[in-house]
C-alpha cells in the first residue's frame, strides 16, 4: 500500500494538469485511508511543475532495493 512520502509514477497522462506517463512524483498527502492521494511533481531544479490529486490506480509505487557494498 502507498504511504506519505513514497516515490510514485504515473501511469497515465493527466492533459489537465499539464502531467504525462512516466512523470515521478512523492505523495504528499493520504486521503480517505488510501482512497485518494495529493502527489508532488518537482523538477530538477527544485521547482514544483504539479500538484494533483490521485487515486491509487493511477501511480506506481517506487520501490527501492538496498545497496549492497561487494566485501
Amino acid at each position: 500500500m502507498a504511504k506519505l512520502f513514497d516515490s510514485v509514477v504515473l501511469l497515465e497522462d493527466i492533459p489537465e494538469e499539464n502531467l504525462h506517463r512516466g512523470n515521478v512524483g512523492a505523495i504528499v498527502e493520504v486521503y480517505n485511508r488510501g482512497q485518494a492521494f495529493e502527489v508532488e511533481f518537482v523538477a530538477v531544479d527544485g521547482h514544483t511543475y504539479g500538484l494533483t490529486t490521485l487515486r491509487p490506480d493511477q501511480f506506481l509505487v517506487l520501490e527501492r532495493e538496498p545497496t549492497r557494498i561487494a566485501a
